[in-house]
């Protein structure tokens, strides 16, 4: 089973951090904010995701062969002098 990794798994916060943070929050934003700021944040999760989940399908879409192989010049025949 995959687990996505949570913001506080991440930045390694155990139970105590979180809810000092979580107070923090409440203080700043009120009880009021709260709903609407965890909905914004909810918003632009999933818009992060949908832009992801185009961009890998165009990565995926355009493939190894969309990209043409870069030639180099040959510098080993140019560096050897005639003799």
């Amino acid at each position: 089973m995959l687990m996505t990794p949570t913001i506080a798994s991440i930045l390694n916060f155990a139970g105590p951090d979180m809810i000092v943070i979580l107070l923090i929050v409440l203080l700043l934003f009120g009880s009021k904010k709260l709903p609407e700021l965890a909905r914004g944040m909810g918003r632009a999760v999933k818009e992060f995701g949908a832009a992801r989940d185009e961009i890998e399908k165009g990565l995926s879409q355009s493939g190894p062969s969309g990209v043409p192989p870069v030639k180099l010049p040959d510098t080993k025949s140019a560096r050897q002098s005639p003799e």
